[in-house]
């Protein structure tokens, strides 16, 4: 999927760190991930987006590479706490 990182066998094999039922959230993960340096990929988000019927029984996975599982952890601990929200009270460039 485009966005996804690219796969790294040195790396070791995808393993699902986290789970949504909202494509949206995985795809904002996966962006934190990638944007501390750690490669990640969003699972099944077109299955959900496909059988909407289905999506509470389907969820959206987020993968990281095996060998990069604890540091990724920290990631979505650091997203969980709020770390990569913006500030509401900053007025909007330009």
């Amino acid at each position: 999927m485009h966005g996804d990182s690219p796969y790294d066998p040195a790396d070791g094999d995808w393993q699902t760190l986290v789970t949504f039922f909202n494509p949206t959230e995985a795809f904002l993960l996966r962006g934190c991930l990638q944007a501390a340096g750690v490669p990640a990929v969003v699972a099944d988000a077109q299955l959900v987006q496909t059988h909407s019927l289905l999506a509470s029984a389907i969820p959206v996975r987020v993968q990281v590479p095996e060998r990069r599982f604890a540091e990724a952890e920290q990631v979505v601990a650091a997203f969980h706490r709020g770390d990569f929200a913006l500030p509401d009270d900053e007025p909007p460039p330009g």
